[in-house]
């Protein structure tokens, strides 16, 4: 193994819109703990609102779906040795509280803490470095062998696969289902996927033509245009009824009564990006006498860990679901300021964007 040095380059968030490169201190680890070299780190919607809202405190490094090679092993580790591939975990719930027990796991408080860090600042994944320390409760539940056959890229997925799986398995799809997924980003194509896996019914919704295109690669062959009547056509193809689900995979308020006009009723509705606090109007007598659910997803499942685990490997080995594709753009860490700003502003091209120290 290659000597581990004292400091390493890390994006930190300094304030709002303010992320720096910088020279940091590369973390300590203490027993129970690995550190791991960072491969590639996906940017997700939920770092990009941290750094837009100013809603967590700064100086830190954020970055959570993230692959590498463990360069360090605490005292008591057994499970994991030095050079091992894994994915890394940065949310692990307890397990024996009251929202454990419900499977309310993103509930949890211990869930709330994170458990990876780039060791500069409030721990916050820091999978925008070099290196992360990954902690005792992670590394004990948290931490995922990557077999030889699967790349660092496809593994870093696992988390973002995990937590649409689970709104999935929350939506209960019957195989005679209509469901309509709004917004066709990297999430919206995971989420239609994986409901397409469940019914054959599946229509996707996006601006953008290019994101369709990326869509039909994984069998998503009923694109809408969000420019016209998504409504109409969701009534059109279910005998006027409207579809039974929709799920709302972009962060604009406004498109909650699109969703909830475009369901039958009796049908659901699941917020998948709606992480910030605000107002949104909807129709109560829709939800009363229609009978229409308003629900929400929001982040991963220990209970379906293995499931989503072995999504993300077969599939990768049978090519159906081989995520790899979704990555349009790779960025150094030196970059990773360009490939935030892309994030944050993307374009009909863009896709997943990456970091890869």
């Amino acid at each position: 193994m290659e000597a581990i040095p004292t400091t390493q380059k890390a994006a930190v968030y300094r304030a709002v819109n303010d992320v720096r490169i910088e020279e940091v201190p590369v973390p300590q680890i203490g027993p129970g703990e690995v550190l791991m070299k960072i491969h590639t780190c996906g940017i997700c919607g939920t770092d990009l609102k941290k750094i837009h809202t100013g809603s967590h405190s700064a100086p830190r490094v954020f970055g959570h779906e993230m692959s590498g090679t463990i360069v360090a092993v605490g005292e008591g580790v057994t499970n994991f040795k030095l050079g091992d591939r894994v994915m890394s975990f940065h949310h692990i719930p307890c397990g024996t509280c009251y929202y454990c027990r419900k499977q309310t796991f993103a509930q949890c408080e211990t869930y709330k803490k994170v458990g990876a860090t780039g060791g500069f600042g409030e721990p916050s994944g820091g999978g925008f470095a070099e290196y992360i320390r990954v902690m005792d409760w992670i590394v004990e539940k948290g931490l995922v062998h990557i077999p030889n056959d699967i790349p660092f890229e496809q593994a870093a997925w696992i988390e973002p696969v995990n937590t649409c799986y689970k709104a999935i398995e929350l939506l209960n799809l019957q195989p005679d289902e209509t469901v309509l997924v709004i917004g066709q980003g990297p999430i919206g194509i995971l989420l239609a996927a994986l409901a397409k896996r469940k019914t054959p019914h599946v229509l996707t919704s996006d601006l953008y033509a290019e994101r369709h295109a990326v869509a039909k690669t994984y069998g998503l062959d009923h694109p809408l245009d969000a420019n016209s009547d998504v409504i109409a056509e969701c009534k059109r193809v279910t005998e006027g009824r409207g579809a039974d689900v929709a799920l709302l995979a972009v962060g604009a308020n406004s498109l909650i009564t699109q969703a909830m006009n475009a369901i039958r009723p009796g049908g659901r509705v699941c917020l998948f990006a709606q992480t910030q606090h605000g107002e949104a109007p909807f129709d109560p007598a829709a939800v009363c006498m229609d009978e229409k659910t308003l629900m929400g997803s929001y982040s991963s499942s220990v209970a379906i860990q293995d499931e989503a685990i072995d999504l993300v490997f077969s599939g990768y080995r049978d090519g159906t679901f081989d995520l790899t594709k979704l990555i349009s753009h790779r960025f150094s860490l030196e970059d990773a300021v360009k490939g935030i700003d892309l994030a944050s502003h993307p374009v009909a091209d863009s896709m997943k964007i990456v970091i890869q120290p």
